[in-house]
């Protein structure tokens, strides 16, 4: 919010998120749009004070005007499109329709990735990982998937570097969010 610096009249434009972001402070925006490939739940009446609309779509197509949302925000969610190609047409999209953005994604320099809930497991080969994610993660300790949830999900999952944020999103500041202060956690694609 800080950083946005949201306005009364705007409206924003979360791709892939959930009303639960959005309803544990005063909604700082005119209307939020959450747009998801799958529809999600909304009460409106268990939030009086919220203008939320749930969208159905998808991020690497978005069916707006450009410049039609003041701001997009998206939250852990392009590392989830499998493909360098899905990941550009997500951020040519995001970039198109919104003035203002904010586009977050696990950086795949940190040490633990966050899926797996496990050390290293990203760094290994495709081949290590299917292995290795069911039987050596606490993800698979925790979860105990099926192994064609195991490939689906080697399959989707790409985490992106910061060179890649700059070539994705090279109008935007790239930020970094930090682990203790030393380590690269996140890259957040900024642009006001």
């Amino acid at each position: 919010m800080e950083t946005m610096k949201p306005r009364a009249e705007e409206v924003l434009l979360d791709v892939g998120g959930s009303s639960g972001s959005w309803t544990w402070f005063p909604q700082p925006v005119k209307q939020i749009d959450l747009l998801n490939v799958t529809p999600i739940r909304w009460d409106p009446a268990a939030h009086p004070g919220h203008r939320i609309q749930v969208l159905e779509g998808d991020g690497r197509r978005l069916p707006f005007s450009d410049g039609s949302y003041g701001i997009v925000f998206s939250n852990s969610v392009i590392e989830h499109l499998g493909t360098w190609d899905a990941q550009r047409a997500f951020a040519a999209e995001a970039r198109r329709v919104g003035q203002k953005l904010w586009i977050q994604t696990p950086a795949r320099e940190f040490v633990v990735e966050p899926h797996y809930l496990t050390p290293f497991i990203h760094w290994a080969p495709r081949s290590w990982r299917r292995v290795l994610a069911r039987n050596f993660t606490v993800w698979g300790w925790l979860v105990r998937p099926s192994p064609e949830y195991v490939e689906k999900g080697i399959r989707e999952l790409r985490l992106l570097t910061r060179r890649e944020m700059r070539e994705l999103f090279p109008d935007c500041e790239i930020r970094r969010e930090r682990f203790l202060g030393l380590f690269t956690k996140s890259h957040i694609a900024v642009r006001r």
